[in-house]
């Protein structure tokens, strides 16, 4: 996400997810907290176990019924100095739940649907009234599986990406205890 008053668009690179406990506070979300927040829908997402020292093993994480769903997101509008919009957005993170906390110790946020009215109020200016709201997901309502090393490649756009691998890892779902 870049801020409307960033000086030049490189601070995106520093903003992708923002730590929900400490984004109210830091200057780069504080004032999208406030008034910008959104919903940014997903049929899934990927994160990487680290498995050896120069290897990692990745995963798409979605809901158990493949169903659509939304991250906890905060936006932002900022202008270069040509006069060029970019509107931005980031995604609030979580401690894991217990189905990702195997693979990595933060999830992104993921609200219910009956969360999305009170997270998107633009009435709701304080953002302690909407901390209730940064609860790791339901992890039985999760599924995850490893998918090969095509996902690992921006230029890689395409379904091939989520596929199930049968990868050395495929037993990181047995292991997790809800």
């Amino acid at each position: 996400m870049i801020p409307y008053w960033a000086k030049d668009m490189s601070i995106g690179a520093k903003a992708i997810n923002a730590v929900c406990e400490t984004a109210a506070e830091k200057p780069v979300f504080r004032e999208s907290m406030k008034k910008r927040r959104c919903l940014i829908p997903a049929d899934g997402f990927y994160e990487w176990k680290k498995i050896g020292s120069k290897i990692k093993q990745a995963y798409n994480i979605g809901m158990a019924d493949d169903g659509l769903f939304a991250f906890a997101g905060l936006w932002d509008r900022w202008k270069d100095p040509a006069g060029k919009v970019i509107e931005s957005c980031t995604i609030l993170t979580t401690d894991a739940n217990a189905l990702l906390k195997n693979i990595h110790d933060r999830m992104p946020v993921i609200l219910q649907p009956d969360d999305y009215n009170p997270w998107l109020d633009p009435g709701v200016t304080d953002p302690a009234k909407v901390s209730d709201l940064f609860r790791p997901f339901n992890a039985r309502l999760m599924r995850v599986y490893p998918v090969s090393s095509t996902v690992n490649k921006v230029g890689n756009d395409g379904p091939e990406c989520a596929e199930e691998s049968s990868g050395a890892s495929d037993s990181l779902e047995q292991s997790c205890l809800f």
